[in-house]
């Protein structure tokens, strides 16, 4: 009985060891390229044997600092930059030459979000039991679209599953600093719009008031201006309620309807391409996207027909969607590409034009890529040329609004004297 405490008592002990420390480490590879990434090792010895088998001489080593009251760790949500980092993670230890089951498992262990460590390690024990990458990937569509799979798929028949991942990353990286611009030219725009009507809000329910009990002292009437603004007041402190439940009323009736009507969010794709300055820079991003979509596809050896298809559904728009895959089925008919995309009518000249190059060579994914860091270096200037040009015209109309209503309070102010 004594033995069996002793037992159970070094078995807890070895239960509590102390978790391994997640360490930030840069070095060079077997090709002499610099390669970084993060691990998880017991000590910064064992970190270096780790990188030594990988074929990673180490350099700069440093242990990851951990984040303050336990914020920032944990199980987060997992997005498709945290997918992105991944990939290329991946793609830096397959071109190293470490097995793909031990990269999985490396890249899983040294993650600090917990719902990344449970996607990798199931990922990796149905790898171990033989079912192909790719087939352990589409369990996950939350995570790895038909495109991710059909890629890998096509890495794993080629035998160049490295490349693939490297491409994968690639084409991952680009699509999220795209979307990133697409936010910055949208976010800035609409945020100091929500804060000028929060601030007018607040101006009128409870600072216009203040003067109006002011303005009843005075006995005389009050200049049409000010009278204008101070029914505004009244309407607004009488109904405010309801013109904000209406408001998030049809927000709530917009997103609904968007995500169960194909028509209306078909409709809403047409409408937004329409819209002065922001609808060109969508145009553009769109554009982007699928040359790089279509490129990416392409150079891994995927069928013309089926990157169409993936072209397609990565479009995020309804009318280049419907476009491409009128293309799509052109080309099936053995049209070259360049003829049907120029009969779609949607896409640029120069475009085609590069599409009829790259056919007439044989680079077709070449051009494609060419065409895509184009129109995403377009894209990056015409969201910083939007900022600039949006920022004076948000200052004007704010200093018209609030400049507007403090005039409205004071002109009876300035009257004073031939009141009384």
């Amino acid at each position: 009985m004594a033995v069996s405490s002793a037992t159970s008592s070094k078995a807890s002990k070895k239960n509590t060891t102390k978790p391994n420390d997640v360490f930030i480490w840069q070095g060079v590879n077997r090709k002499g390229k610099k390669v970084s990434g993060e691990l998880s090792a017991a000590s910064v010895l064992e970190l270096k044997t780790q990188l030594r088998k990988q074929g990673v001489t180490p350099g700069r080593i440093k242990k990851k600092p951990k984040p303050l009251f336990g914020l920032g760790g944990g199980a987060k949500a997992l997005g498709p930059a945290d997918i992105a980092q991944v990939t290329r993670q991946l793609a830096t230890m397959l071109t190293a030459g470490v097995p793909l089951v031990q990269s999985i498992e490396m890249i899983g262990k040294g993650h600090d979000n917990a719902n990344m460590q449970k996607l990798l390690g199931d990922i990796n024990l149905k790898l171990s039991s033989g079912i192909p990458l790719s087939d352990c990937l589409r369990e996950h569509p939350k995570y790895f679209d038909d495109l991710y799979c059909d890629l890998v798929a096509s890495g794993e028949q080629s035998g160049a599953l490295e490349t693939i991942f490297d491409r994968i990353a690639t084409y991952k990286e680009k699509s999220e600093a795209l979307k990133a611009k697409i936010k910055k030219a949208m976010t800035y725009p609409i945020s100091v719009l929500v804060i000028a009507f929060i601030v007018t809000a607040i101006l009128l329910i409870y600072v216009v008031p203040v003067f109006q009990e002011i303005f009843n002292g005075f006995g005389a009437e009050l200049p049409a201006f000010t009278q204008f603004v101070i029914s505004i007041s009244e309407f607004m402190q009488a109904y405010w309620y309801i013109g904000l439940a209406a408001l998030f009323g049809a927000g709530f009736l917009f997103k609904r309807t968007h995500r169960n009507s194909q028509k209306f969010r078909d409709s809403v794709d047409r409408a937004i391409l329409k819209l002065p300055v922001v609808g060109e820079i969508l145009d553009k991003a769109v554009v982007a996207r699928y040359a790089r979509t279509l490129s990416t596809t392409f150079a891994a050896g995927v069928p013309l027909i089926d990157a169409l298809e993936s072209a397609a559904g990565a479009s995020g728009n309804a009318v280049y969607r419907d476009a491409i895959m009128e293309i799509r089925s052109e080309v099936s008919s053995g049209m070259q590409m360049n003829l049907a995309m120029r009969n779609s009518q949607i896409f640029p000249d120069m475009v085609i034009q590069m599409v009829a190059i790259g056919e007439e060579s044989g680079a077709v994914d070449d051009m494609l890529a060419k065409v895509a860091n184009v129109y995403e270096a377009e894209v990056d200037n015409a969201v910083d040329n939007l900022t600039a040009l949006i920022e004076p015209m948000i200052m004007s109309f704010l200093g018209v609004v609030i400049g507007g209503l403090i005039i409205a309070m004071y002109l009876p102010i300035f009257q004073i004297g031939k009141v009384v």
